[in-house]
């Protein structure tokens, strides 16, 4: 399991480091050899800059460990932001700058949203014309050609997106093409894919196509992975309670692997044994005592491959 990692769940340990210390040494116990850092669940930025006193504190932890490490980027980062730009891209300058503290060598950032999650719900959301779209996508890829020189041995890896009910198509990044073409058009070495299998599946359901077949598209621009498991029942971005969706197979469930049903098998063995980063599960934090379960489960189905 050398190439298997688990996330550090940011709504858990929610800037405790006594608890991120704890998580640590459990995961290390599990057999796990790679951990993905929340950013934001750390606490180590603050209003765009690195709150240095405190990522001398997560070194230090660090220091007591031996894992592999990518950065999770906080999850509101919107390179598409017209309010303050500026900030957003501090925030990712930011993540960068931890990454590279830290000696993790991918960033996984979530690609610009047209519509933003803080307008979900509002009783009026502005409509965005496909010039003002195609502005946003040139605004974003401009930003990330100059942040990607700024960080060349750290990969800046693009999430593909989950869908909303009652709000998608909120970004471009929910369609695996539409991600790929924003990835060819920044054209840097080190901005690429982060495969969320979660939300390809989901997208999938909602949208009718096969996801395995998907994969094929952008396999060889695939830099990182999150792996967890959902029955692919999209919701509406108000339904977050796990306890209310988990029965009937809704939401974005981010459950051990083989609890669901996405091919996870199937999707490996496209980007397999070509892909060399990391298999990093993603579970909520409920799950957080099947990590090592979830882990022999994808383990076992690597064998085959």
């Amino acid at each position: 399991m050398n190439r298997i990692g688990s996330k550090i769940d940011e709504v858990r340990i929610d800037g405790c480091m006594d608890k991120f210390q704890t998580d640590l040494e459990e995961i290390k116990t599990m057999g796990i050899h790679a951990i993905e850092l929340p950013v934001h669940g750390l606490d180590a930025i603050i209003n765009g800059k690195l709150h240095q006193r405190r990522v001398q504190e997560i070194l230090g932890i660090l220091k007591e460990f031996d894992f592999q490490y990518s950065v999770h980027a906080p999850n509101p980062l919107n390179l598409m932001d017209k309010e303050n730009p500026d900030l957003h891209s501090d925030v990712l300058l930011a993540s960068l700058e931890f990454a590279q503290q830290a000696g993790a060598t991918v960033v996984v950032v979530h690609p610009g949203r047209f519509i933003p999650e803080e307008w979900f719900g509002l009783s009026s959301v502005p409509s965005i014309s496909q010039k003002q779209k195609n502005d946003l996508l040139e605004q974003e890829a401009l930003l990330l050609q100059t942040i990607a020189d700024q960080y060349p041995d750290i990969i800046i890896a693009m999430e593909n997106a989950r869908p909303y009910l009652n709000q998608s198509p909120y970004t471009y990044a929910e369609f695996i093409l539409d991600l790929k073409h924003q990835v060819l058009c920044i054209n840097k070495e080190n901005v690429k894919i982060n495969l969320d299998l979660g939300h390809l599946y989901m997208t999938s359901t909602f949208y009718n196509y096969d996801p395995v077949k998907a994969v094929l598209n952008i396999k060889d621009l695939i830099a990182h992975t999150h792996i967890h498991d959902n029955f692919g029942g999209v919701v509406n971005h108000y339904e977050k309670q796990q306890t209310h969706q988990i029965p009937f197979g809704k939401g974005d469930s981010h459950m051990p692997v083989g609890w669901g049903k996405i091919p996870i098998a199937h999707i490996m063995e496209i980007i397999l044994p070509e892909y060399k980063g990391l298999l990093m599960m993603e579970l909520r934090s409920r799950y957080f005592n099947h990590i090592k379960e979830s882990a022999e489960n994808l383990s076992a189905m690597l064998e085959h491959i």
